[in-house]
């Protein structure tokens, strides 16, 4: 009998984005034979903003200024790392949970390590990733004070992205092509404060930062780096006086919000100030927008 086999990431980066989102019902409103037109399933989008390159086999979601390939798409909208959206493809591609692929010899784990493997980390220098946080609106002396640079590789291959440290010693990375981390793991800022504020992700809690322009709020704080963290969280959350939930505009926040609202005896949805935005950095960026750079200066990671 074969080996189980795991393919690479260049390997899995073939398989059609077009197929495997019309796998997932999600189809293009505009199909040009070469490139497609969707709605991004990465957020509320009643103009269709994401574009699909059939031929080069990238997408680009210009309302969220991100992109890249199949593995960054669906770490994206599983909300995962690069290892489990490559585990997930696989299963996808090959239609069992485990199929041999000839000339691969990694063996596949159901509890693989993450795919990221972190080179260094140092303070936010480098002038792209600054770039890509004023693009977001972000506050650079309230970056550099809670983020790091961070060098990491996958499959070989080093990038760098703004990183932002988990409990569990992990990185949540973010750069204008790339969502992941490298494990899966809420974050928390504990002091002797009755107040507790709850974010969603860590690019909600530096949009919070900026528009209190104040680095160091006198409160608790929560980020959850992803709603299924939710659970872990609320022991913590629930002990305080007072909570303050900026969750997301979308169905998984509204969900998150509620179930916080059971747990905590006395819980302030801000959510209502940033609507119809989906999240509070799209609120942030409509109150500080920033001109788009052209695209043939935009420097790869």
């Amino acid at each position: 009998m074969k080996e189980k086999q795991l393919m690479d990431a260049k390997a899995i980066n073939t398989f059609p984005i077009r197929e495997y989102l019309a796998a997932r019902g999600i189809r293009p409103e505009k199909d040009k034979g070469y490139y497609g037109l969707y709605h991004s399933p990465l957020r509320e989008d009643h103009t269709p903003s994401m574009k699909v390159d059939y031929d080069k086999n990238l997408w680009i979601d210009y309302g969220a200024g991100e992109g890249g390939t199949l593995i960054d798409l669906v770490m994206r909208m599983e909300r995962c790392d690069a290892g489990e959206a490559m585990r997930q493809l696989e299963q996808r591609i090959s239609g069992t949970p485990s199929f041999s692929f000839h000339g691969y010899s990694n063996p596949v784990s159901p509890h693989r390590e993450s795919a990221i493997a972190i080179e260094k980390v140092r303070p936010l220098e480098s002038f792209a990733l600054l770039d890509y946080l004023t693009e977001r609106g972000i506050d650079l002396a309230a970056a550099r004070a809670h983020c790091s640079e961070v060098h990491y590789y996958v499959v070989d291959k080093s990038y760098f992205a703004v990183g932002f440290r988990n409990d569990a010693g992990g990185w949540e990375l973010r750069n204008r092509y790339f969502k992941g981390c490298t494990s899966k793991a809420l974050t928390t800022r504990r002091g002797d404060y009755p107040t507790c504020l709850v974010f969603e992700g860590f690019m909600d809690y530096l949009s919070f930062l900026t528009l209190k322009h104040n680095s160091t709020p006198p409160h608790n704080i929560v980020v959850l780096n992803s709603v299924t963290n939710l659970a872990k969280a609320v022991p913590f959350i629930a002990s305080h006086e007072q909570v303050y939930a900026y969750l997301d505009n979308d169905e998984a926040g509204r969900k998150a919000t509620s179930e916080l609202k059971e747990a905590c005896r006395n819980l302030s949805d801000q959510s209502i100030h940033y609507r119809p935005h989906n999240d509070l950095n799209d609120y942030l960026r409509s109150r500080r927008p920033v001109k788009e750079h052209r695209r043939s200066r935009v420097r790869k990671f």
